[in-house]
């Protein structure tokens, strides 16, 4: 399978204090790094899923990936050229290859806009007003199961489904090849989830797109994604098929939310790994290992050494000294 997006070393960095505060305090970071150094590679009409806790950088990293933010270091490639440090032009014509969905359904819609104009709007900012407009609005409502009636519609008068629904269809407009979803689900009826779902499931079989899918729910991100990378604090902890994940987790981050997620089986036996504490602070790094401080199988050498990567050449790696299982 070919690279559609390969991600090396990434970092991004944001400012926390004025220069000049930082040089007087001596020695006081002035930046912390929301991004550590990810790397990442998603083939063509693959789906991969980035997981982890709120502020572990999943989301930074797609906006990096998007070019809404520029990386401190590191190379971001799509389909061979590299985007870090592009133009104006050339990062306007990468757009048209990528699609986006955000977070809040209804939120990311203006509400002084109609679907119609909505979903004829990526046309207009990129040029393309010699198309049919109104066929497009036509053709990209009926992609989603929507019947041309909500074309006259605002944001206002949407349910969270179909509203998710208008998002998918915008993503989509341009025919991108990849499509970034951040929390594609997030505010939806279970039975909602499930259609929206089966939406992307189709709209990828049928066009041939890759989806970088950012996600809380592991049951969602079990049932979409065909691999899979964990994040803490900024970094990949773990990453491989999603499959190889689930069932055997090497790094103790990735046992403990998985053992975390609810279990549909009532008579299931309980059996929880439990964290100590919350997630650090960027601006407060821990040495070492930066899960050690709630690690249950900490030991000395995790507290003074950070762990690099293993097991890469077999498709499944991690950073861990004394892995799960291992």
């Amino acid at each position: 399978m070919s690279a559609i997006l390969e991600v090396e070393g990434v970092r991004v960095r944001y400012r926390v204090k004025p220069a000049l505060r930082a040089l007087l305090e001596g020695g006081s970071e002035a930046f912390i790094d929301a991004v550590a150094g990810v790397s990442l590679t998603i083939g063509e009409g693959e789906t991969f899923g980035l997981v982890g806790e709120s502020g572990s950088g999943k989301t930074t990293l797609a906006r990096s990936i998007m070019g809404l933010l520029r990386p401190r270091e590191g190379s971001i490639r799509f389909r061979g050229r590299e985007l870090v440090g592009i133009g104006p032009r050339a990062l306007k014509a990468f757009r048209r290859e990528v699609g986006a969905m955000f977070q809040d359904p209804v939120g990311s819609l203006s509400p002084r806009l109609t679907v119609r104009s909505l979903l004829s709007e990526p046309f207009r900012i990129h040029g393309l007003r010699e198309r049919d407009l109104q066929g497009e609005v036509r053709r990209l409502l009926r992609m989603v199961g929507l019947s041309d009636e909500f074309a006259s519609r605002y944001p206002h008068q949407l349910s969270g489904g179909q509203a998710r629904r208008i998002g998918v269809a915008r993503a989509l407009a341009l025919g991108p090849k990849l499509v970034i979803a951040d929390e594609p689900t997030a505010g939806l009826d279970v039975s909602v989830q499930g259609e929206v779902l089966n939406l992307l499931h189709r709209l990828q079989q049928e066009l041939g797109i890759s989806i970088l899918a950012i996600s809380h729910n592991l049951n969602v991100v079990r049932h979409i994604t065909d691999r899979l990378g964990v994040m803490y604090l900024g970094r990949l902890v773990e990453q491989g098929p999603t499959d190889a994940i689930f069932e055997e987790p090497r790094h103790p981050y990735t046992l403990a939310l998985l053992s975390a997620n609810p279990h549909p089986d009532p008579d299931a036996v309980a059996d929880r790994l439990e964290l100590s504490g919350e997630i650090p602070s960027p601006m407060e790094r821990p040495s070492g290992c930066e899960f050690h401080p709630r690690c249950p199988f900490v030991q000395a050498r995790c507290r003074e050494s950070h762990p690099g990567i293993e097991g890469m050449e077999r498709g499944h790696a991690f950073r861990c000294f004394y892995p799960v299982g291992g």
